[in-house]
C-alpha cells in the first residue's frame, strides 16, 4: 500500500502504527531522484554511500559536508512526494556540538534536506538533542555503523551476544530520549531487531537486519546491480543493468567507428 500526499515524519509515525511497511532506498542525483520519487518511494536517502558508489572512494569516511550538499541540493530538485533525508558525513557531527547542529543546518538549509541522519548511540545524545532543539528532525543509525569501521574492524554483524545486544536497545532507547524520529538499523540479528522495533515507538529502517522492522533500506546501486566491489549478504539485486548498460556502450562504439550512427534520420537537412 502507497500512502497517499507528502510524506513527513509524522505520517512515518503513523505507517508504524498502522502497520504499514515502509520503503527507503539512496539517491545521488537529479535522474534517479525522479524516478524514485515517481515510483511511490517513502524516503530518499542522500548517503555518504555516494563516496564508494558515486564517487569512487575506497569507503564512506572522506566524504564532505561540501559533497553532501551538493548531492542533496540536486535530489531535492527532482523530489515532490518523498522524505529527503541527508546522511551526516564523518566528522561533521562527532567533535563539536555547535560545529555539528551548524552542519545538520547547512544540510537543510542550502541542500534542502527535510532531515538529517547520524550514526551511533549513546556517545552522540548531547549532539542529537542539540539538533532537535534547533528544528533539525534526526533520524538514528545503530547496529553496523560504516562510518565506524576502523573501530569496528571491518563490516560486520553487531549485537551476537548479550552485552552487545543489551547496548544496541540502551542506545536505541537513548535516540528515542533524545527524539529521534526513526531509527536505521544496520547488520544485527533479526530477533534483536525484531525485538526492539516491538518495542520502540518510533519507526525501524532495518538493513541486513531482518524482515521485522517497519520499513528497510538499500542503496541503489546494489539493487540495481551498478556497484561490485561490495556485495553485502542483505542485499538483493533486483535487475543487473551493468551488463545492459555496457552492451548498449559497444553498440554505440561500433556504429560510430563503422558510420552506422548518425543517419540521416538523426541529421538535419
Amino acid at each position: 500500500m502507497q500512502t497517499s500526499g507528502k510524506v513527513t515524519t509524522t505520517k512515518l509515525l503513523q505507517m508504524k502504527s498502522a502497520g504499514e511497511k515502509i520503503a527507503m532506498l539512496t539517491a545521488y542525483d537529479y535522474p534517479a531522484a525522479v524516478l524514485l520519487d515517481q515510483t511511490g518511494i517513502d524516503i530518499i536517502l542522500v548517503g555518504d554511500s555516494l563516496g564508494m558508489v558515486v564517487l569512487g572512494y575506497e569507503n564512506t569516511l572522506p566524504v564532505t559536508i561540501k559533497e553532501m550538499i551538493h548531492h542533496t541540493r540536486a535530489v531535492k530538485r527532482g523530489t515532490a512526494r518523498a522524505l529527503v533525508v541527508a546522511d551526516m558525513p564523518f566528522l561533521s557531527y562527532e567533535v563539536e556540538v555547535s560545529q555539528a547542529v551548524l552542519n545538520a543546518g547547512r544540510l537543510i538549509k542550502e541542500g534542502g534536506a527535510e532531515a538529517v541522519k547520524v550514526e551511533g548511540g549513546s556517545e552522540i545524545i548531547e549532539t542529537v538533542s542539540a539538533m532537535i532543539r534547533a528544528k533539525i528532525p534526526v533520524m538514528g543509525h545503530i547496529g553496523l555503523t560504516p562510518q565506524s569501521i576502523h573501530q569496528l574492524g571491518g563490516y560486520k554483524v553487531q549485537g551476537r551476544d548479550m552485552t552487545a545486544a543489551k547496548k544496541l536497545r540502551a542506545d536505541a532507547f537513548a535516540l528515542l530520549a533524545a527524539g529521534a524520529f526513526a531509527l536505521v538499523i544496520e547488520c544485527v540479528p533479526w530477533p534483536l531487531a525484531r525485538e526492539i522495533t516491538q518495542d520502540i515507538g518510533i519507526p525501524t529502517i532495518g538493513i541486513g537486519a531482518g524482515p521485522h522492522c517497519d520499513g528497510q533500506v538499500l542503496v541503489l546501486h546494489d539493487l540495481l546491480g551498478l556497484y561490485d566491489r561490495i556485495r553485502p549478504k542483505f542485499v538483493r539485486q533486483y535487475v543487473n543493468l551493468s551488463p545492459l548498460i555496457s552492451d548498449g556502450i559497444k553498440q554505440y562504439i561500433s556504429d560510430v567507428r563503422e558510420s552506422r550512427f548518425p543517419g540521416l534520420e538523426e541529421s538535419y537537412e
